[in-house]
C-alpha cells in the first residue's frame, strides 16, 4: 500500500510540474495574472511557423587555405633565421607558397627543417628561380590529408563565428549548420531586418594586414608576380587602385576585441586588439617595415594604408573610414564574434512571411484537435471507464510533451507538430496493449489485482521494445536531419518518453490504488 501511495504522490507531483511549464505557452496564461507565478519557459517557434529568414551560403575554403599557406611562411622564416640560414620573404603564387634560398649549399638543409618543422608541407616543384633573383625555388602546398583537415576546419569556424554573430544580433534559436559543397545553411526565425541580418551574417569580416607596393604603378596593364591590385576607399566615399603584395602578414584570427570608438572629430572608427601572439607579429612586421605602408584589408577593399613610423607594440590598431556610428557597432560585432576563416557567399535567400507561418499554426493545431478528440471519443467507447483512465492521461503526456520543448528550449516546427499527432496515437497505443492483456488474464479467471499485474508485467515488454526502436530512429533524424527534421525528432522522442512514463507508471499506480481500495469490484476495461 506505501509503494504504491509513493508512486501515486510522484506520479501527480510529475504531471503537475509538466502542467506548470506548459501552461505559460497557452497566450491568454501565459500573458495573464499567472504570468509572474509561472516558469518564464516558454517553447521556440521554428522557421516554417513564426517566419523569418533561410540563407544558403557557400564557403571559399581555397582562399582559407592560401591564407593558412602564406601563415605558414611567416612561421617558417622565422624558424630558419634563427637555425642561421637566409631564405627570401616567402611569397603566394597561384594557390603555392614558394620559398626562394639564395645560397645553393643550404637548399638541402632548409628543406630539412622545413619538413621537420611542418610534416603537413609537401614539395611539388624545386628549380632555379626564373624570377630575376639568383637562388633556388622551392614550391609547397598542403598535403591532401592536411588540405582535407583545413577545409573542415574552415567550414567548422564558418559555423561557430556566424552563431556567434546571430547571438550577439539577438535572434532565437538560430539554426546554423553544414551542408556538402563547402556550404553552409542558416536559419533565422522571427527575423524582422533581414537586410541587416544578410549584412552581419555574409559580411566576411576577413581581415588583412599587407605591404603596400609603392614602386608599382596600379594603372600599369601587368603587375610583377606576387602582387595584387585592389581597391582602396577614399574619405569621399569614391575608390582608387592600390598594389599589394599577396603576403598576408596578419589576419583578423588574431583579434580578442574590437569596438567602436570615435576620434576628436566625431568620425567614427574601430579599435582593435590583438592576442599576445598577434601583438608580437605585429610588433615584428611594423618593426621589419619602417617607411613602407601597412594595408588594412577588409572583405577585398583597402579601408586604409598608414605609413609605419616605427615599430607599433601593444597590440592594438585601427580601422578608420567613412563609418557611420550603426556601420562602425556591425564592424566591430563581426570582428568581436570572429573573423571568418574564407570569404562567404550568399548562394541562395529565402523569406517565410508570419501570415504563411500562422496558416501552419492552425492548421497543425486543427490536425492535432481532430486526432485529439476521435481518441478522447474511441477509448472510452472500448474500455469504459479505464477509457476515461486512458484519456486524462493522453492529457497529461501531453502536457510533459510541452513542459519538456519548454524547458529545455526546443524549437517547435511543422513537422514537430506532426511528431505531436504522432504522439497522441502512440501514447493510447501502449493502453490498448495493456488494457487487452489484462482482459485476457480476467477471461482466465483471475483476480483483479493479479490481472492487472500480469497485464503490466507482460505488456510493458513489447511496449519497451517498440518505443526504444523509435527512439533510436528519432536519434538518428536529429543527428543527420535538417532543422524542421530535428525538430520533428525532438518532438516525438519527447512525447514516447512522456507516454511511456504516463501510460506504464502512471497508469499503474492509479490500478494499483483502485484495486486496493475495491478488492471485491470488478475492473471496467
Amino acid at each position: 500500500m506505501k509503494s504504491t501511495k509513493l508512486r501515486l504522490f510522484l506520479s501527480v507531483l510529475v504531471l503537475l510540474i509538466g502542467l506548470a511549464y506548459s501552461l505559460p505557452n497557452i497566450p491568454a496564461i501565459g500573458n495573464g495574472p499567472l504570468k509572474d507565478f509561472l516558469p518564464q519557459n516558454r517553447i521556440n517557434l521554428g522557421l516554417d511557423l513564426k517566419g523569418g529568414m533561410n540563407l544558403t551560403l557557400g564557403v571559399d575554403v581555397e582562399k582559407a587555405i592560401e591564407n593558412t599557406l602564406s601563415i605558414m611562411g611567416q612561421g617558417i622564416r622565422e624558424k630558419i633565421l634563427t637555425e642561421g640560414y637566409t631564405i627570401l620573404r616567402p611569397r603566394m603564387k597561384n594557390g603555392e607558397l614558394e620559398i626562394i634560398v639564395p645560397k645553393q649549399e643550404q637548399v638541402v638543409a632548409i628543406k630539412e627543417i622545413i619538413q621537420t618543422w611542418n610534416p603537413n608541407l609537401q614539395l611539388i616543384d624545386e628549380s632555379d628561380n626564373n624570377a630575376g633573383t639568383a637562388g633556388t625555388s622551392l614550391k609547397y602546398v598542403l598535403s591532401d590529408i592536411a588540405k582535407k583537415e583545413a577545409e573542415n576546419l574552415t567550414l567548422d569556424q564558418v559555423v561557430r563565428t556566424i552563431r556567434n554573430r546571430i547571438d550577439q544580433f539577438g535572434v532565437a534559436e538560430p539554426d546554423i549548420r553544414k551542408q556538402s559543397n563547402n556550404q553552409v545553411q542558416v536559419q533565422l526565425p522571427g527575423l524582422t531586418d533581414t537586410s541587416r541580418a544578410i549584412q552581419i551574417v555574409g559580411q566576411t569580416a576577413h581581415l588583412e594586414f599587407r605591404i603596400v607596393r609603392d614602386d608599382v604603378n596600379p594603372n600599369d596593364f601587368v603587375l610583377p608576380a606576387g602582387t595584387q591590385r585592389l581597391p582602396m576607399l577614399d574619405k569621399q566615399g569614391g575608390q582608387s587602385s592600390i598594389v599589394l603584395d599577396n603576403q598576408v602578414l596578419l589576419t583578423g584570427a588574431d583579434i580578442v576585441n574590437a569596438r567602436p570608438s570615435f576620434d576628436k572629430y566625431g568620425s567614427a572608427y574601430v579599435s582593435l586588439k590583438f592576442s599576445p601572439k598577434g601583438a608580437i607579429t605585429f610588433e615584428q612586421v611594423t618593426g621589419e617595415n619602417i617607411k613602407k605602408r601597412l594595408a588594412i584589408v577588409l572583405d577585398g577593399e583597402v579601408y586604409s594604408a598608414p605609413v609605419i613610423q616605427d615599430k607599433i607594440a601593444g597590440g592594438e590598431a585601427s580601422i578608420s573610414g567613412e563609418f557611420t556610428t550603426e556601420q562602425a557597432n556591425d564592424l566591430a560585432v563581426v570582428l568581436r564574434a570572429g573573423s571568418l576563416p574564407a570569404p562567404v557567399h550568399i548562394l541562395e535567400e529565402r523569406t517565410v512571411g508570419p501570415s504563411l507561418g500562422q496558416e501552419s499554426i492552425d492548421s497543425g493545431i486543427m490536425a492535432s484537435l481532430v486526432g485529439a478528440i476521435l481518441v478522447l471519443l474511441m477509448m472510452p467507447l472500448f474500455y469504459g471507464y479505464s477509457g476515461l483512465v486512458a484519456d486524462i492521461l493522453l492529457c497529461g503526456t501531453l502536457s510533459l510533451m510541452f513542459a519538456g520543448l519548454s524547458l529545455f528550449g526546443a524549437t517547435l516546427t511543422l513537422p514537430g507538430i506532426a511528431g505531436v499527432v504522432l504522439t497522441i496515437g502512440m501514447a493510447v497505443d501502449a493502453n490498448v496493449l495493456i488494457f487487452e492483456r489484462i482482459r485476457e488474464e480476467l477471461r482466465l479467471g483471475v483476480s483483479t489485482a493479479e490481472a492487472i499485474y500480469a497485464g503490466f508485467s507482460r505488456a510493458s515488454i513489447s511496449i519497451m521494445d517498440s518505443n526504444l526502436t523509435t527512439i533510436i530512429a528519432a536519434v538518428i533524424l536529429y543527428q543527420f536531419g535538417t532543422g524542421p527534421i530535428r525538430g520533428f525528432a525532438v518532438t516525438l522522442s519527447l512525447g514516447i518518453v512522456a507516454s511511456m512514463f504516463t501510460s506504464v507508471f502512471v497508469c499503474r499506480a492509479i490500478f494499483e490504488w483502485w484495486s486496493e481500495r475495491n478488492p471485491n469490484k470488478a475492473l471496467s476495461v
